[in-house]
């Protein structure tokens, strides 16, 4: 691991301004999951680590008017233990049961959790994140992509958005707040996550001087949720696909839907195709398994993860069934 500087400011304006002064050549430390992992294999080699963990604003989870709020240092265990996220937002609590590793839980942070760069394991070995050789060629579609997108992967970016709580919290209409040295400002979070055109550019909408501060989700008023994940093992392990589902229903019809497909696009994938599908119906096996179809309809294989497409097409149809019952994972 290369040498570092190491400031730990006790508000945000404090962090930015650090973040400010060493323009991107500043990380931001959290929980350090992720981080960490990424300096000892020098894939990042920062001149100064900012130290967040001591600006309590950041922390909690609280009802406001508007909402849930949940802040950027919250813990993955933290929000499973939350009764209000447990009994409103199960969606939620199905993404983060997801994530199995104790120590993960407790120390990794939500703002954490939705900024983890890629798993891609051509940019974990180095090779950039978009993952070209030499001559521009990209490293993915000539070579082994079993993990790789099924979605948005014309180009240049082939890697899957590695975070399990985005989909949900999409899915549930939730807003970033984000701030900066002009002050806050706040981003859909479907808005948040961007596909990188080069190699410069990061997979979020934060610039080199921002910080993710918190999380609003609004009131769900009754509406039924559910995240489903496939994954090869129940250890700790990314997940093959996911998808959430958010069921807004008229007696037993479905008055409107959101379906947000996860790890199989380089951003979490809404499925419009599938809400479509679903709107003016009664939830039934038939019908999930339509609004699945519908939901990878656009789906394109790259060669090694051809599976892939079936598998969040069970995903989308699995997930629907369980909000139709009244949520959970």
């Amino acid at each position: 691991m290369r040498a570092f500087e190491y400031a730990s400011p006790t508000t945000k304006e404090q962090a930015v301004e650090l973040l400010g002064r060493s323009f991107r050549k500043a990380e931001i430390l959290a929980g350090g999951t992720d981080l960490l992992s990424l300096m000892k294999d020098d894939i990042v080699a920062p001149k100064i680590l900012v130290n967040i963990k001591g600006i309590s604003e950041l922390d909690g989870i609280s009802s406001t008017p508007l909402g849930l709020r949940v802040g950027a240092l919250v813990t993955i265990q933290e929000l499973l233990d939350s009764a209000i996220v447990r009994q409103n937002y199960p969606a939620i609590a199905g993404a983060a049961g997801g994530i199995t590793s104790p120590q993960i839980r407790s120390m990794g942070t939500v703002g954490g959790e939705l900024c983890q760069r890629p798993r891609c394991w051509y940019y974990r070995a180095g090779y950039g994140l978009l993952a070209k050789d030499e001559s521009g060629t990209s490293l993915v579609t000539t070579g082994d992509n079993r993990y790789h997108a099924i979605l948005g992967n014309g180009g240049p970016a082939f890697f899957v958005n590695p975070s399990s709580l985005a989909p949900a919290l999409i899915a549930l209409g939730a807003t970033a707040r984000i701030f900066g040295p002009k002050g806050p400002r706040e981003v859909p979070l479907e808005k948040f996550f961007l596909t990188p055109q080069s190699e410069d550019e990061r997979e979020y909408d934060l610039k080199p001087n921002e910080l993710l501060t918190e999380i609003v989700i609004p009131t769900v008023g009754g509406a039924r949720n559910a995240t489903y994940e496939v994954r090869q093992k129940e250890a700790l392990d990314w997940p093959l696909a996911t998808a959430s589902v958010v069921l807004r229903m008229n007696g037993k019809q479905v008055k409107s839907a959101r379906v947000v497909l996860g790890h199989v696009a380089p951003v979490p994938w809404p499925a419009p195709e599938a809400e479509q599908t679903l709107v003016g119906k009664a939830i039934s096996e038939e019908v999930a398994e339509a609004a699945g179809v519908a939901a990878l309809q656009s789906a394109k294989h790259l060669g090694g993860n051809r599976y892939k497409i079936q598998l969040a097409r069970v995903a989308v149809k699995r997930a629907i069934l369980a909000a139709a019952k009244g949520g959970g994972r």
